[in-house]
């Protein structure tokens, strides 16, 4: 279980950079900043989450060969 916690804690940021290197804000109205954080922030916890997942049963598929 440590080991996801620490994943977490590296691919949080990184996709947290990733998703802000991105130019979302044309698709949101003017002044809505809150709603872009949060939506950025969504985004990036999911997008954390696929990939902490991934690399797990990645991992585990292969410890099984």
């Amino acid at each position: 279980m440590s080991i996801k916690i620490i994943l977490y804690c590296i691919f949080i940021p990184f996709s947290i950079w990733v998703v802000t290197a991105t130019n979302l804000d044309k698709f949101f109205k003017k002044n809505s900043i809150m709603q872009i954080h949060c939506f950025y922030l969504v985004i990036s916890l999911s997008l954390a989450y696929l990939l902490v997942n991934f690399l797990i049963d990645l991992y585990s598929t292969i410890s099984l060969l």
